[in-house]
């Protein structure tokens, strides 16, 4: 087993990896980062070494260090071609590419760990603020996303035809996370459906936070 991956249960960026691996069928040993245990796992220096980010995750694949969800997700797609997580033609790559960071570059951001950590310890927002600044967020994200994929003739069953791509492993630990903050999502029905039909397929199920060796 060449590959190991540093991971957190309920981080949405290794979620994301960890589909892509299951999918691809590759075998990969699992080192846990607890990111609020011991003031924060992912900030002590050994870790560091690895990723100076201080964030997870990171693939190590032979003596190849890979940090950032997208990149190692881009990277397994060109090193493990089958099955592709991108569609053939550039103008499809494009909307699925743009679908994934929808999610990735302009809701993750603001609702990152870092972030509420942040509110919370810094700026000193009570929890009620705080969760509430993680739905708004959200929503705000969603209300665009909800529009686009409803009205979208590529859109079946997930959000390229019936096929994985990088959009729907980005979809699915966002609308996990939704949940797990109380979010509403019959405002939001062909993202539910699409991530809903995403976590019945095996390589989903299994990259769950609750099916995770650090599961809590």
């Amino acid at each position: 087993m060449n590959m190991k991956l540093y991971s957190y249960f309920r981080s949405s960026a290794a979620y994301r990896v960890r589909i892509a691996l299951n999918l691809k069928g590759l075998d990969y040993a699992y080192e846990a980062i607890h990111l609020l245990r011991d003031g924060g796992q992912q900030l002590k220096p050994e870790y560091r070494a690895l990723n100076p980010d201080g964030i997870v995750p990171t693939l190590i694949d032979g003596d190849d260090v890979l940090t950032q969800s997208l990149a190692i997700i881009e990277y397994l797609e060109e090193t493990h071609p089958e099955p592709p997580l991108l569609p053939k033609s550039p103008s499809d790559r494009a909307f699925v590419r743009s679908v994934a960071m929808q999610v990735a570059c302009e809701i993750h951001p603001l609702d990152n760990l870092r972030v509420l950590k942040y509110l919370k310890h810094q700026v000193k927002v009570p929890d009620e603020i705080k969760d509430a600044w993680y739905r708004h967020w959200v929503e705000t994200g969603f209300e665009p996303l909800e529009k686009r994929l409803a009205n979208d003739r590529r859109v079946d069953a997930l959000t390229f035809g019936d096929t994985p791509t990088v959009a729907d492993l980005c979809l699915v630990p966002q609308v996990f996370n939704a949940r797990r903050f109380g979010i509403d999502l019959s405002r939001f029905p062909t993202i539910e459906r699409i991530a809903d039909h995403a976590c019945t397929i095996d390589a989903f199920a299994q990259a769950a936070p609750a099916q995770q060796p650090d599961a809590e």
